[in-house]
């Protein structure tokens, strides 16, 4: 008995770990890839702030993955509702959504001095 324990433990302890060190690869992945894209929108030049691009898979069917793809310049901030996924500033995005029945997205985008701009795209669910 006290044998089929430890091994449950053992078992337990590397699949904690397993996890732990892939979610710490997947931030740091995050992390390096939103690194890239700012550097990327800096090098792109210009003061304005806008949303260069905003579209998405247009129909899907019921239980499927669409993706929502967008750039923005001189953004400090960007949100995209309603989905769960982080989003950042970046000249080129896509991001993956599972919408359960026809949804309107909203990307805002916000400048450094605090201005918004927002548009908006539409997957439909057959």
């Amino acid at each position: 008995m006290l044998v089929a324990i430890y091994v449950a433990w053992i078992l337990f302890s590397r699949h904690q770990a397993n996890r732990a060190y892939d979610q710490h690869a997947e931030e740091q992945q995050a992390k390096q890839q939103r690194e890239q894209d700012q550097a990327a929108i800096e090098q792109l030049g210009g003061s304005e702030l806008s949303i260069q691009m905003l579209y998405a898979t247009p129909k899907i069917g019921r239980g499927e993955r669409a993706q929502i793809c967008f750039g923005v310049a001189n953004a400090k901030s960007v949100t995209l509702l309603p989905q769960e996924n982080k989003v950042w500033p970046s000249h080129n995005l896509c991001v993956d959504v599972k919408p359960v029945k026809t949804t309107t997205y909203t990307l805002t985008a916000t400048g450094a001095d605090g201005k918004n701009v927002s548009q908006q795209v539409t997957v439909e669910v057959r």
